[in-house]
């Protein structure tokens, strides 16, 4: 990252807004704008917004007003469109205020994104999915390679493509990170799975369980190394502990020997969880539902 980048970043929004290739020259003093000549940017990263957190803003914005102005670009004769702001912008709202304080700067389509992305990544407004979201817009949008982007945004190469890499999970899991059901933590671990169907399983169990990320990347572990499978540690204090270890070796090993094969356990207190039954193969799987087949024909 060159030294320009990196003391920009010190510097907030406007010091960033004037790297390279960004047309964004214009700016002015502050002026106050109507909300009613205002309009939310349809490319802003950020899609969540916390009520209760914007209730608040409302309420301290009745009291002091709007203390930090906004920034707008002019879309047309006295109509303007959110650069970095927006929360702002709907508190302000909420508070009944007519117009706000804001900057207007002149900014091309391509590079709204940029910006609006900037800001809500230096405030830590956005959750991961926004921002992996955001950064293939970046990328797709202006052909840059990860390298690049990552000058761009002041973001270590490795920390982009973590990012990137949210967004080959299933949807459902990619919600659990918008909505913290899960962490980053965790999802990290998931993307060791190669099975959509293995990352949906285990997902569920985090939540069901309140698995630690510590505990989930032990779960993923056996599962991506089935040869070497370990009973599960103890689950994180967030989690019911397990009953008597002894109970279950001493079951564990009679299923272990009924199948021919490893069984692992995990359970909690109130004797809710799982058994994994070890195949190496299709046709030691065949061998495991034949054992399956005729406990039900006994049955």
């Amino acid at each position: 990252m060159s030294k320009q980048t990196k003391s920009a970043l010190g510097r907030g929004l406007d010091a960033l807004i004037t790297m390279d290739d960004l047309n964004t020259n214009g700016s002015s003093s502050i002026n106050e704008v109507e909300l009613s000549k205002i309009e939310a940017n349809p490319e802003q990263p950020r899609s969540i917004f916390d009520e209760e957190a914007l209730e608040e803003l409302a309420t301290s914005i009745k009291t002091l007003g709007l203390v930090q102005p906004i920034t707008l670009r002019e879309i047309r004769a006295d109509r303007y469109q959110i650069i970095s702001g927006e929360r702002r912008y709907r508190a302000s709202l909420m508070a009944g205020l007519t117009s706000v304080p804001a900057y207007i700067k002149k900014a091309s389509d391509e590079s709204i994104m940029e910006m609006a992305l900037i800001e809500n990544i230096q405030r830590e407004d956005l959750n991961p999915i926004e921002i992996a979201l955001a950064f293939q817009i970046l990328i797709d949008t202006h052909n840059l390679t990860q390298e690049k982007l990552s000058e761009r945004i002041g973001k270590k190469r490795a920390t982009v493509a973590n990012f990137l890499r949210l967004l080959k999970l299933p949807a459902e899991i990619q919600m659990g990170l918008k909505n913290k059901r899960i962490d980053m933590g965790h999802a990290k671990s998931l993307l060791s799975l190669e099975n959509p169907s293995d990352q949906l399983m285990v997902y569920e169990e985090i939540k069901e369980y309140g698995y630690s990320v510590r505990h989930t990347e032990e779960v993923v572990k056996n599962i991506n190394n089935p040869q070497e499978i370990n009973e599960i540690p103890k689950p994180a204090p967030n989690r019911p502990p397990k009953k008597s270890s002894g109970e279950f070796d001493s079951l564990k090993k009679q299923l272990s020997d009924f199948f021919g094969t490893k069984v692992a356990f995990s359970c909690n207190e109130k004797g809710t969880g799982k058994i994994s039954i070890l195949f190496s193969d299709e046709k030691e799987l065949a061998r495991i539902m034949q054992v399956f087949d005729s406990i039900k024909n006994n049955s």
